[in-house]
């Protein structure tokens, strides 16, 4: 929006050129999240207060967690405006992956939205029916799927980058709906089950995102791209404003979110949250990178399946409570140790996942 108007004012005062630089919108984008967040968080938890909009606790968890009961929750509704006032603000709304990561947020919050609301206001312990909730999340999975794959301009923006290796890319064809499809929504499932920690979930989508927004900004820049012999696709780099408004709506949130938490995300974040980080290892060509930057996520999916699996087929559980943030709690832990250990273990595979761009 900014940007349209720096653009026709820029004739008549050359100071707001600033506005075309990357770098400097990218930073007052995260600035921007972080102010709204800050600001509007306070009112948001009164709200969420006195309409008694409250975490409800499982009866099977840990008895910890009985202390959080009441706690407000849908918070993530702070995080999604916060992005998507910022993106609006300083972003380039005539590029279609800008467009295209705005519409997977504010459709997979749509979908968390209405699955808090049944649980937390409807008082339906379901909320969404899970079926429900996969047949939307698959609707808006594939629909976004085949929307990059028919408006694609380039062959690399189809063809899959191997992590570590160099003079390899190979085009999945039709395979690229499908591998799409599973990025978003399985890392949209993945965030979901990992948020159930104070600070777990958006901390390790904080890193996710600042790595993404590099990038993003390597892959758009033709001269980078060259040098570290990545596939050089233009329209990512406006991601970079993206990802750091991300960035900036979670350090916000986290103010708030932070051990013992004033409110919680819910679906409405978690979800779109999740999906987000999904589309835009899509778009910028690095799935593979997200399966090990985001290994957390993976962690906490994988114990789910594990467990379930398990018990359906032997009887028996692996864990003693998943996801298995809830195991290690179950094990002694104080949930603070959990959740800063899982902020290290994340930190060190953002730093792996960004070695992948000069390590081929």
């Amino acid at each position: 929006m900014l940007l349209w108007l720096s653009e026709y004012l820029v004739q008549y005062f050359s100071a707001f050129n600033v506005f075309s630089y990357l770098t400097f919108r990218a930073i007052v984008s995260t600035l921007t999240a972080l102010g709204l967040s800050l600001y509007f968080g306070p009112k948001l938890i009164r709200y969420l207060q006195r309409m008694q909009i409250g975490q409800t606790v499982r009866d099977d968890g840990p008895e910890s967690h009985l202390s959080k009961s009441g706690t407000p929750t849908m918070g993530g509704i702070l995080i999604l405006g916060a992005i998507i006032f910022s993106v609006l603000l300083w972003g380039d709304l005539t590029n279609r992956y800008v467009l295209t990561v705005l519409f997977v947020v504010t459709s997979f919050g749509i979908i968390g939205f209405v699955d808090d609301y049944r649980k937390v206001i409807r008082k339906d312990s379901k909320g969404l029916i899970a079926r429900w909730k996969y047949f939307w999340q698959t609707v808006l999975g594939f629909g976004t799927a085949f929307f990059l794959y028919a408006t694609a301009q380039q062959p690399q923006e189809t063809a899959l980058i191997l992590p570590f290796v160099k003079d390899v890319l190979p085009q999945l064809g039709m395979l690229y709906i499908l591998l799409t499809y599973f990025v978003i929504v399985g890392t949209s499932n993945a965030v979901n089950l990992t948020d159930g920690l104070d600070g777990l979930a958006i901390v390790p989508t904080i890193m996710v995102a600042g790595a993404f927004a590099v990038f993003a900004y390597v892959t758009g820049n033709v001269n980078f791209s060259a040098y570290l012999n990545i596939p050089h696709i233009p329209l990512t780099s406006e991601l970079v404003v993206v990802c750091t408004a991300i960035v900036g709506a979670g350090l916000g949130f986290l103010w708030f979110n932070t051990y013992p938490a004033q409110v919680f995300m819910g679906d409405v974040g978690s979800l779109a949250l999740g999906a987000s980080l999904g589309v835009i290892a899509v778009l910028v060509r690095q799935e593979l990178v997200l399966f090990i930057m985001g290994g957390v996520f993976v962690m906490e999916t994988l114990s789910v399946i594990l467990q379930v699996g398990s018990y359906k087929l032997r009887g028996q559980r692996i864990f003693r409570m998943a996801p298995i943030h809830h195991h290690y709690e179950l094990k002694g832990w104080p949930e603070p140790r959990v959740i800063v250990r899982f902020w290290i273990i994340s930190l060190v595979l953002v730093l792996v996942g960004l070695a992948t761009l000069k390590l081929r």
